[in-house]
């Protein structure tokens, strides 16, 4: 009977959805906007900017996700990332209605709303770790072509065309404001730090426009660059740490989901104890949101170590 009113519910949205002539990434995208809306009032705004009052947790992976895909500049994906993330909402409470389990709804169904921006957050840590190794080869071979002709117009146009995107459009900018909107090298500079969020290519343009003011200043750039190195020596040596761990969480979270339909080829007294009483529905609800909170956990500890100055 569940199941009858589940399908009679999805087919009475999707004609609604029809008849108003509303697409659901519409929807979504006007929804997640309302919940990512700061507070009305005045005071809650001067609370929250002096850190009295904090952001409930929606909202702010909400701008956490929102900022990773500016960054990586994928800011189109959003409505796509939304509308996953309702669909996904509405995934959860259909499969506990039909399952009869009324106390695992509110867990998988907002367990599984967070799970689109909790994989924006695990794809911003490799979108990093491949700018970064880019940025190593980039600023490796400028640097060496600055320090020979000691002009970076020349050192960027002699490397450009051997980069990689999204370092490459980064310096193809550098070169069109230069050469056809300002002159002005300093003011490009400036610019060139601002487009690329990575701490150590901010401090290369820092001392790259130093030295165009004193040019015995270039032997900072070497050492500099060689961070990169660092950095991506030490991701690789945290990648081999956290890689077992996860793996193992990763087979404990299979090896609890996995033990469920075990059950009812081994016991079914047990299997209808846990899917038809309340003691076993509310147990079910208890594990589901420990795998929804550790996963939080596991994505948020395994981001790639970045240079702080």
């Amino acid at each position: 009977m569940n199941t009858l009113f589940l399908i009679a519910c999805v087919g009475m949205i999707a004609g609604s959805f029809l008849l108003l002539r509303i697409s659901p990434a519409t929807l979504a995208s006007a929804l997640f906007e309302h919940l990512s809306a700061g507070p009305k009032s005045l005071r809650d705004n001067i609370a929250e900017a002096n850190g009295r009052k904090k952001k409930n947790l929606l909202r702010r992976e909400i701008e956490t996700a929102r900022a990773i895909l500016k960054a990586t500049d994928r800011e189109n994906r959003f409505p796509t990332v939304c509308t996953a993330s309702l669909a996904l909402f509405a995934l959860g409470a259909a499969v506990s209605v039909a399952m009869g389990n009324l106390f695992l709804l509110p867990v998988l169904a907002v367990g599984l709303l967070f799970v689109p921006f909790w994989y924006v957050r695990f794809t911003a840590g490799h979108f990093k770790k491949d700018v970064a190794a880019e940025l190593e080869t980039a600023l490796s071979i400028i640097t060496t072509a600055y320090l020979r002709t000691e002009d970076i117009q020349t050192a960027v146009e002699e490397n450009v065309a051997y980069l990689n995107p999204p370092v490459q459009g980064v310096f193809r900018n550098f070169l069109t404001r230069v050469q056809r909107v300002d002159p002005d090298v300093d003011a490009a500079l400036a610019e060139l730090k601002g487009s690329i969020d990575n701490e150590v290519f901010q401090e290369w343009c820092e001392a790259l426009s130093a030295c165009r003011h004193d040019r015995s200043l270039k032997t900072m750039l070497p050492p500099i660059v060689s961070k990169l190195s660092d950095m991506r020596i030490v991701n690789g040596e945290l990648e081999n740490l956290v890689a077992e761990p996860r793996r193992e969480f990763m087979a404990m979270v299979a090896l609890v989901l996995c033990n469920i339909p075990l059950l009812r080829f081994l016991n079914r007294d047990w299997y209808r104890t846990l899917m038809h009483t309340v003691p076993g529905q509310i147990t079910l609800a208890v594990c589901t949101a420990a795998i929804f909170v550790s996963f939080a956990f596991v994505v948020r500890l395994t981001k790639p170590v970045e240079y702080k100055r």
